[in-house]
């Protein structure tokens, strides 16, 4: 069974940084590409970026050019690292295998940019 719980959202001024952090539990997690998502309440899950256990990454939407996805194998964890931060960019994102897997939704972290 894999396990994600994301980490490190908050409150940013725009033009700012944050970094999230993924930590992934469960022998399943190895094999997956994995990826981050972001969500606005009442609205579907948009991919933002994901990476391939071989450490091929790709980038889709908004965020694509400001951001950078990473992988620790050895500490089962992904990171999103996301630079020069908009308030359109305010949202919950989350972790997950691309494609996703329904059970492996954790509880997002809340990413908030605003002056």
């Amino acid at each position: 069974q894999v396990q994600l719980v994301e980490s490190g959202g908050g409150l940013v001024q725009p033009g700012g940084s944050l970094r999230l952090s993924c930590a992934a539990s469960g022998s399943t997690f190895k094999s997956l590409r994995m990826a981050w998502y972001r969500q606005v309440p009442g609205k579907e899950r948009d991919l933002v970026a994901s990476i391939t256990k071989g450490g091929s990454t790709s980038y889709a939407g908004a965020m694509k050019g400001r951001c950078t996805i990473s992988g620790d194998n050895a500490e089962n964890t992904v990171y999103l690292q996301m630079n020069s931060l908009h308030p359109e960019d305010a949202d919950v994102y989350y972790c997950n295998a691309q494609p996703a897997v329904l059970r492996y939704w954790g509880q997002g972290t809340q990413v908030t940019v605003s002056s």
